[in-house]
């Protein structure tokens, strides 16, 4: 158990979430770079001939210049074993992230310094409050001019209710920025400027109160202005505290800029000093402790087609407790059937190392043939429970998707079958018609064109996407003692089935739920599924 608790105790697993453009995968990119995984950074935009970022592997990714789909970063770093999860910024994906966030133990919120906190931060931002991750901001972009320093700290306050504690603090930004003070060493970090995409380039350490030295560095007017800041921060700030930061009550904020490494290897440093070891996790029977248990692990994602040639599925599991060794029998809770685990893998975005064994706090992909589901648990053969569930949310736009071609029925049945197990789409029957008639509901729009996208490139299937008006869903809670065939609606109401047969209606307007329910005594609707 000792040396399997050291394993343990040394992950550090955590999700990177932010805005669209904020900076969040040129940082991934800035992680793997200090830590051997890749030898030159790739940029998410730029011409043809560019590199993609590791982390954003899909073809639709790399054409757009945006994370569609979370990918998985394993990597070493100072003795520690780090899983990083990289989320998509943009809200139409944020159903993925979501699910994403289950299976991190601390979250990293990455802010653009001239734009402070943005629409999708709050989004993500109380995911993280209803699960009380402890979160650390990275304020980037400090390389381009940047909003007022006390300001973005006031924001981050206002807007999202949390305390706010400094650990660095910017000298200046865009063309005047000349590097970062730390405040734990009193001492201010310059760089040299660094080529893009490599982690060379010197830093030279100031202590403050050499104000000789420290004029001649960066100019006497930027150290008059800093060390006046200094005095307003050591007053005005919150005290450090460990336990704060643990429970999601205080985030320690940081400065840099993650294309020209100012400050990213810093914060990395003082993160992993700073976040927790592998977390306990809820289940039906009771807090499951990630080292005095045996193996255990919820899937949180699956991602089909991530190899072109096999046409396979992945299952992406969160090792919750103990240690996963690859010849190990376990039981798939759900499914209630003792087995091995296909080609336990782990996952580098779209490449893949076979396995022979992983710890709690690790992410592992496995050869999933058609048997898992989202929130499904993994456990010990003589074991039996279940983690709490990843709740399913409601689509908000719909439509009706038409094959082009019918020969290809099949193809197209499988491949939108295919995606919509995998999250990020939910697909619905009309009660009467069944698979002749399918409705897509998506989260965002943009999901639309993926599952397009994916359609065409992955299965060689063209649809035609017909959008329908309703905007409101609701699953059924008693579906046991409703008759679906006698059910009283409204005229804009249509009557649905999901794939587990489950029976859902959806609504054009919000007052036509109130009036069906009143309609139907007894009748009880959700505006979540589960999974």
């Amino acid at each position: 158990m000792a040396v399997y608790a050291d394993e343990i105790n040394r992950r550090r697993t955590f999700a990177i979430i932010s805005h669209p453009d904020a900076g969040k995968t040129t940082l991934t990119e800035k992680f793997l770079l200090y830590g051997g995984a890749i030898n030159l950074a790739g940029s998410v935009k730029g011409k043809a001939t560019a590199r993609h970022a590791v982390s954003d592997w899909m073809e639709i990714e790399k054409e757009r210049g945006i994370s569609v789909t979370s990918s998985v970063l394993q990597f070493e770093y100072g003795g520690f074993c780090i899983n990083i999860l990289d989320t998509p910024g943009h809200q139409d994906f944020s159903e993925d992230t979501y699910r994403t966030l289950m299976a991190a133990d601390s979250a990293v919120m990455v802010i653009d310094a001239s734009k402070g906190v943005e629409a999708q931060t709050r989004k993500l931002f109380k995911v993280c409050v209803m699960r009380k991750i402890p979160i650390f901001t990275f304020i980037n972009k400090m390389d381009r001019d940047a909003n007022d320093t006390f300001e973005l700290l006031d924001e981050i306050e206002k807007e999202l209710g949390i305390a706010t504690c400094p650990v660095n603090w910017p000298i200046g930004s865009g063309k005047g920025f000349k590097g970062v003070y730390d405040r734990n060493k009193n001492v201010v970090l310059t760089f040299s400027d660094t080529e893009k995409g490599t982690k060379e380039g010197e830093t030279t350490e100031v202590p403050v109160d050499d104000k000789g030295k420290l004029a001649e560095i960066i100019g006497t007017d930027a150290a008059d202005k800093l060390l006046d800041e200094i005095e307003l921060l050591d007053g005005a700030s919150a005290e450090f505290d460990l336990e704060a930061v643990r429970s999601g009550d205080l985030t320690p904020v940081f400065f840099g800029s993650a294309l020209t490494n100012f400050g990213v290897e810093d914060f990395l440093k003082h993160f992993l000093e700073m976040t927790t070891t592998p977390l306990p996790r809820k289940a039906d029977i009771g807090v499951i402790d990630p080292v005095e248990n045996n193996f255990s692990a919820f899937v949180f994602k699956i991602q089909a087609n991530m190899n072109k040639a096999h046409r396979d599925r992945i299952a992406f599991m969160r090792i919750c407790s103990g240690k996963f060794e690859a010849s190990m029998e376990v039981k798939h809770v759900q499914g209630d059937k003792v087995m091995r685990l296909s080609q336990p893998q782990q996952i580098m975005a779209d490449e893949r190392k076979i396995l022979d064994e992983a710890y709690a706090g690790d992410i592992i992909g496995v050869f999933d043939p058609g048997i898992f589901s989202i929130g499904d648990t993994i456990c010990m053969p003589k074991e039996k429970f279940c983690y709490e569930g990843i709740p399913t949310f409601a689509p908000e736009h719909f439509a009706r998707v038409r094959q082009i071609d019918t020969m290809k029925r099949k193809q197209f049945v499988k491949g939108i079958t295919q995606i919509a197990q995998e999250g990020a789409i939910q697909i619905f029957q009309e009660l009467s018609t069944g698979m002749e008639e399918i409705i897509v509901g998506v989260v965002g729009v943009l999901q639309f064109d993926v599952l397009k996208y994916r359609l065409e490139n992955e299965y060689n299937v063209e649809i035609r996407l017909e959008p329908l008006p309703y905007e409101h869903i609701r699953w059924i809670e008693n579906k046991d003692e409703i008759n679906m065939d006698k059910l009283v609606g409204t005229s804009d109401m249509k009557k649905i089935q999901d794939l587990k047969g489950n029976p859902l209606l959806l609504f054009i307007n919000s007052w036509s739920v109130g009036m069906t329910l009143d309609r139907n005594k007894g009748l009880v609707l959700s505006e979540f599924g589960r999974n």
